[in-house]
C-alpha cells in the first residue's frame, strides 16, 4: 500500500458551453509514498488549457506559470492519464483540503464529458487530519489552515520548496503527514470516493430555509417556552422572515410577558440545524422602521 498525495493548480476561465468561470486545471503534482512514508517517486505535469489562451495574472505571480507554459502542456485527458498510470492501483489518495476534489469534479464533468476519471478510491483529506492533530496538541484553530501556517506550527522547514506549485505542496504535506501520523487515527480518516454519494455530499451545497411551509420545518421546532417560567407560549403574530430568521411574538399567560422568537433552519446534506434565540419585546419590531417578509400563517 502506498500513499500518494496529490495537488492541483488551476486558474479561473470562461466556459462558453455554460455561461460561467471555472476553476481549470493548469497543473498536476504528486508524490508517491511507501508504507514507511518515505517518499520514492515524484509526479508533475502541466495541462494545456482546453478553454482559454490566457492566464490571470495573479495565477502566473503565484505558480511560476507563464501563458507559454500553459500553451506547451498537455491535453488535460492525457494528464489524467499519465497520472493514474503513475499513480499505481494499490493507495491511498490525500489532498490538502477536499477543495482539489471540487476542481476534478468540475473538470472532469466539464472539460471531459467524464470519458476519464481521476482514479480515487480511498481517500484522506490531509488538511482535516492535520488540523485535529493540532487542535489536540492545543493549538487554536478556528478556520481552515494553510499548508505554511500548519508547517510552521509542526516546526517543519518548507526552505527550498516553491510553495504553490503542486509538486512542491506535495512535498511538504508528505512531511506533515510523516511528523503527525498515526496509523490507527488516520485510517479513521479514510473515505470511499469511488461512491456517488461522496460526490454527492460534496458538492452539496448547504443553504437556510425560507418558507415556514417547508416540510423540513417541524411543528415543534416552531414552538418557544418563556425565558422567564418556562411555560409553553402562545404565538400572537404572524411569521415574518428577514436575515434568515423567521421571526414572531410570543405571549406568557403565566407570566403576562411578551417577547420575539426567532428561529433558523439550515439544510445541510444529512439533517436541518435548528437554532433559536428570545430576545426582548419592542414595539418597533411591527413598526415601518424594521420592515420584514410577511410569511402565511404557521402550518
Amino acid at each position: 500500500m502506498n500513499f500518494v498525495i496529490l495537488d492541483l493548480e488551476w486558474d479561473s476561465a470562461y466556459f462558453v458551453k455554460e455561461h460561467r468561470f471555472i476553476n481549470q486545471i493548469i497543473q498536476i503534482g504528486a508524490v508517491k509514498l511507501d508504507e514507511n512514508l518515505n517518499i520514492i517517486d515524484t509526479f508533475q505535469k502541466i495541462v494545456k488549457s482546453a478553454i482559454s489562451k490566457r492566464l490571470t495574472p495573479r495565477f502566473v505571480e503565484l505558480t511560476g506559470i507563464s501563458k507559454q507554459m500553459m500553451s506547451e502542456g498537455m491535453p488535460l485527458y492525457n494528464a489524467v492519464e499519465a497520472f493514474n498510470n503513475w499513480a499505481g492501483k494499490d493507495k491511498i489518495i490525500l489532498t490538502w483540503s477536499n477543495s482539489d476534489l471540487f476542481a476534478i469534479y468540475e473538470n472532469t464533468r466539464c472539460l471531459l464529458d467524464n470519458k476519464i476519471q481521476f482514479d480515487i478510491k480511498d481517500y484522506v483529506d490531509l488538511q482535516k487530519y492535520v488540523q485535529n492533530i493540532l487542535k489536540s496538541k492545543g493549538h487554536e484553530i478556528n478556520s481552515q489552515i494553510s499548508l505554511a501556517n500548519a508547517s510552521q506550527m509542526l516546526s517543519v522547514s518548507y526552505e527550498g520548496l516553491d510553495l504553490h506549485t503542486a509538486k512542491d505542496d506535495s512535498i511538504l504535506a508528505a512531511q506533515l503527514l510523516k511528523c503527525t501520523y498515526d496509523k490507527a487515527l488516520f485510517e479513521t480518516y479514510i473515505r470511499d470516493a469511488s461512491s456517488k454519494e461522496f460526490y454527492r455530499r460534496l458538492t452539496y451545497k448547504p443553504h437556510h430555509l425560507t418558507s415556514i411551509k417547508d416540510r423540513e420545518i417541524k411543528k415543534e421546532d416552531l414552538k418557544f417556552s418563556c425565558d422567564v417560567c418556562g411555560v409553553d407560549a402562545k404565538r400572537i403574530t404572524s411569521w415574518k422572515y428577514k436575515n434568515r430568521w423567521f421571526i414572531a411574538t410570543f405571549y406568557c399567560k403565566n407570566c403576562k410577558k411578551r417577547f420575539v422568537g426567532r428561529v433558523s433552519f439550515k439544510k445541510n446534506y444529512d439533517n436541518v440545524q435548528v437554532k433559536k434565540r428570545v430576545t426582548e419585546y419592542k414595539k418597533v419590531e411591527n413598526s415601518n422602521a424594521n420592515k420584514v417578509q410577511q410569511l402565511p400563517e404557521t402550518m
